[in-house]
C-alpha cells in the first residue's frame, strides 16, 4: 500500500527506535526529564527563541500558544483555510473563550489591508483583537510556503496595533527546505511558533512550542491543564533530538518527489495539479468536472487499488509525500493514478 494521505503516516527510524531504548529519563511534569530538556533547549536554540516546551501533539501546542497569549473574550484573527480555524475542534473558543475572526486567504496568507480593516475600536460592545495567526506551510493550499515578502507587512501591522503574532509551523522545516533559508531566520519576528516532530521529522509522537520564557512558563500551566504532563516523556524526545539533528535535511528528498509526482499527474488527461508548481510535498489534484462525491469514490477505488489519499471536497484529492515513499512508490503511484483516471 502507498499512503499518500498524511506525513503523520511515518514511523520512527531505527536510529529513533534506538536512541528511545537508552534514552536517559526522569520524571518531565517535574523539570527532571533530561532528554526532554535538552529537546526543548535545541528547539529553542534552532528558532531563536528564548524557549521552549514539548508537547503531545501540534493541535495541543497551537492551543496553547493562543491561551497563553490571550484573555477570555479577545478575538484573534486567522486565515478560513487555516488548520487552526478549520481542524482543531474550535479550542480556541471552547477552551480559551478566544473569538476567532476568519480571514480570507491570499496565497496562504493574510491580506494586510484585512487587518487593518478588522482590528476593533476600543469599545465595551466588542472583543479586544490581540492575537493574529498564520501557517507556514499552508496545509489547505497545498502546501504554500510563505515568503519573508508575504509575511513583513503583517509583522508591520501587528507590531503597529500591539498584536501578537503565533505561527503554526506544523511543517516549517519543509519552508526552511524551500526557502534554502534557516527556520531561525524565517520566524524571527513571531512571537510563539509551532511546530511538529510526527509528520515530515518522522517523530512517532510529538510537537514543540517555541517562544520568550514567560509564554512559555504559563503554556506549561495550560499543557498541566489539558492533560499534556507526560511524566518520562524522554522516550518520544529522544526521537526528536535525533529527528532535529538528521531529519531535516532529507525533507529535500520529499519536495523532489513530490515534485516528480505532480509532473505525472499534470501530463494526465483532465488532472490539473495545485499548487503549481510544487513548493513543499503536498499537492492537490482535480478532475476535469469532477463533484465532491465523485473525489469520494476516486479515493475508494484508488484505496483499493494500492494507493491511500484523502479526498478534501471541491478541493480534489490530496497527495502527502513523505520519508516511507520512495522513488519507486510514486512510479508505482502514477501507473495507479494512470489506470484510475484513464476509466
Amino acid at each position: 500500500m502507498i499512503d499518500l494521505r498524511s506525513d503523520t503516516v511515518t514511523h520512527p527510524t531505527e536510529a529513533m527506535l534506538d536512541a528511545m531504548r537508552s534514552a536517559p529519563l526522569g520524571d518531565d511534569v517535574m523539570g527532571e526529564d533530561p532528554t526532554v530538556n535538552q529537546l526543548e533547549k535545541e528547539s529553542a536554540l534552532r528558532l531563536g527563541k528564548e524557549d521552549a516546551i514539548f508537547v503531545p501533539s501540534g493541535t495541543m501546542a497551537n492551543s496553547i500558544a493562543i491561551g497563553a497569549q490571550t484573555r477570555p473574550g479577545d478575538e484573534m484573527l486567522l486565515l478560513e483555510d487555516s488548520h487552526i480555524y478549520l481542524y482543531e475542534a474550535g479550542g480556541s473558543a471552547r477552551l480559551w473563550g478566544v473569538h476567532p475572526r476568519p480571514l480570507t486567504s491570499v496565497k496562504g496568507c493574510i491580506d494586510v489591508a484585512d487587518i487593518h480593516a478588522r482590528i476593533r475600536p476600543d469599545d465595551p460592545h466588542q472583543p479586544v483583537t490581540s492575537l493574529v495567526c498564520l501557517e507556514n506551510t499552508h496545509n489547505m493550499c497545498g502546501g504554500l510556503v510563505l515568503t519573508p515578502t508575504q509575511v513583513a507587512p503583517i509583522v508591520e501591522a501587528t507590531q503597529k496595533y500591539n498584536l501578537k503574532l503565533h505561527l503554526d509551523g506544523a511543517r516549517l522545516f519543509h519552508a526552511e527546505v524551500a526557502l534554502n533559508t534557516p527556520a531561525e531566520e524565517i520566524v524571527k519576528d513571531f512571537d510563539s511558533v509551532s511546530f511538529c516532530l510526527s509528520k515530515g521529522l518522522s517523530c512517532p509522537v510529538g510537537s514543540m512550542l517555541c517562544a520568550d520564557k514567560k509564554t512559555i512558563a504559563e503554556a506549561r500551566r495550560l499543557r498541566k491543564l489539558l492533560g499534556g504532563g507526560m511524566r518520562q516523556a524522554g522516550v518520544l524526545a529522544a526521537a526528536g533530538l535525533l529527528a532535529l539533528k538528521e531529519g531535516t535535511a532529507r525533507l529535500a528528498e520529499d519536495q523532489q518527489r513530490c515534485q516528480r509526482l505532480a509532473e505525472g499527474l499534470a501530463a494526465l488527461p483532465g488532472i490539473t495539479v495545485n499548487p503549481a508548481p510544487i513548493q513543499s510535498n503536498i499537492l492537490f489534484m482535480c478532475r476535469e468536472g469532477a463533484s465532491p462525491e465523485d473525489y469520494q469514490n476516486h479515493a475508494s477505488s484508488l484505496a483499493e487499488k494500492g494507493v491511500k489519499l484523502f479526498d478534501i471536497g471541491e478541493r480534489g484529492l490530496r497527495a502527502v509525500v513523505h520519508r516511507q515513499i520512495d522513488d519507486s512508490a510514486i512510479e508505482r503511484a502514477l501507473e495507479i493514478f494512470s489506470a484510475e483516471f484513464s476509466s
